[in-house]
């Protein structure tokens, strides 16, 4: 496990994320739990059972023994919106003490997207003609070294770093060490490995995940089983399903007679897509 302390996995264009320092590992959950059992209780479990009882019920305390420190390099537009999980302890780069560098983030034309017409903080599939989508990435490009030259131009006339940098796009790399107990990553990687995440954020819960991955790989495989790639039924789903099991068909009028709203139709047919392909 010592291999991968500085480690560097690419992320994006010019990001990465390293392991700057873990504690604790699969026996660490495993110790946690045990120690509410009492003196002379016996182990009548398995490491690999107790730990997979423990995310299967959802008693996360144990989880929290195990902590990771991350060494990440991120656009900014990412890191704010990374900054919604508040459950890390976070110290980043800071544009008031030193000058921003000239590095900002450029999006390749495969990922280049349009607008969701059903999800509004999201992309469509549909993507630009060749000529036109590296016409807009030279755009972002030109924008990025145009912004930059200002910001330059601001220090060398004497405008405190502070204010300079307000001249820079969110596209513009910055750095942070990330710390965070293994429960709440976990947390974090449900909602960020997700299909429905955005793609520059979801490349780096990838990373965190190949890295987790190998340090509690336990833990790791009883949260893809209980967590990550499971789902979760509400009140008027359920009744839908046991409809479903009387052999009638996951109509829209059958949803909507239930009490299922449009989106909620949707998200249902997801989960339950499965049993169909």
């Amino acid at each position: 496990m010592e291999d991968l302390l500085g480690k560097e996995f690419r992320c994006l264009d010019k990001g990465f994320v390293r392991l700057i320092d873990y504690m604790g590992n699969d026996d660490s959950i495993v110790q946690a739990a045990r120690v509410s059992y009492g003196s002379g209780t016996k182990r009548v479990h398995e490491d690999r059972g107790l730990i997979r009882y423990l995310m299967r019920h959802q008693h996360t305390t144990p989880f929290e023994m195990v902590e990771f420190k991350f060494h990440v390099k991120l656009p900014i537009f990412v890191a704010r919106q990374w900054i919604r999980h508040r459950t890390a302890n976070v110290n980043e780069y800071s544009g008031r003490y030193s000058e921003m560098k000239d590095e900002f983030y450029t999006p390749e034309e495969q990922f280049l997207r349009k607008q969701s017409l059903t999800n509004k903080q999201g992309r469509s599939e549909e993507g630009f003609q060749t000529e036109e989508a590296q016409a807009i990435i030279s755009s972002f490009a030109d924008l990025a070294d145009n912004s930059y030259k200002q910001y330059e131009e601001l220090l060398e006339k004497g405008v405190a770093r502070e204010i300079a940098r307000i001249v820079l796009p969110v596209s513009n790399y910055t750095e942070w060490y990330w710390k965070i107990d293994l429960h709440n990553l976990f947390h974090f990687l449900r909602l960020r490995l997700d299909a429905h995440a955005q793609y520059e954020i979801r490349v780096y819960a990838e990373a965190m995940a190949e890295i987790a991955k190998q340090i509690v790989p336990v833990a790791y495989e009883a949260f893809e089983d209980y967590m990550l790639h499971s789902a979760k039924f509400s009140r008027l789903e359920l009744l839908t399903l046991k409809t479903m099991l009387n052999d009638t068909n996951p109509t829209m009028e059958l949803m909507e007679s239930i009490g299922l709203k449009k989106r909620e139709q949707h998200e249902f047919l997801d989960k339950i897509r499965i049993f169909f392909e």
